[in-house]
């Protein structure tokens, strides 16, 4: 039997003070990209959302490694979105007492890592009984229940 293994792992940016549009030219730069060509991109691009991505992606590569075990070269950015955040509203003081609204975008950044080398199923056959997972679905028949034969609630006076 196979069962599917986690091969992705994410790191999540939330509330990064920029406008998604402008994450967004830079992150369509590096989705489907390997982690190593990611990180020279990002150094040697010269905008500001270069910095915060750059801190994701190496954060997402640390998560695999910590929780999966996988080295950096099998590395591959699978999925990588921007979304937009929170809209921080602020005043700004003009002439005659007035003042001006200042709108400062927020935006949230997802980058998913996926490891190549590592096979997206696991053969659980070849598995002992003491490592089976225990989380195994109960099967369960469905059995044909007729309301109408034992007198349901409609039959009651």
């Amino acid at each position: 039997m196979l069962n599917k293994r986690t091969t992705e792992v994410y790191a999540l940016g939330q509330h990064i003070s920029m406008s998604a549009h402008k994450a967004r030219r830079v992150i369509d730069q590096i989705r489907g990209r390997s982690y190593e060509e990611t990180l020279m991109i990002l150094e040697l691009m010269p905008y500001r959302a270069c910095y915060p991505i750059f801190k994701l992606v190496y954060s997402a590569a640390a998560n695999a490694s910590f929780n999966m075990g996988s080295n950096e070269a099998n590395l591959v950015i699978s999925k990588a979105e921007v979304n937009e955040g929170t809209i921080v509203k602020r005043l700004k003081p003009r002439a005659r007492g007035r003042s001006f609204a200042i709108q400062k975008p927020t935006c949230h950044i997802t980058i998913v890592m996926k490891d190549i080398s590592l096979d997206e199923y696991m053969d659980t056959d070849s598995i002992t009984w003491s490592q089976k997972p225990k989380w195994k679905k109960k099967h369960t028949t469905m059995s044909y229940y007729d309301m109408y034969s034992n007198g349901g609630t409609w039959d009651k006076k």
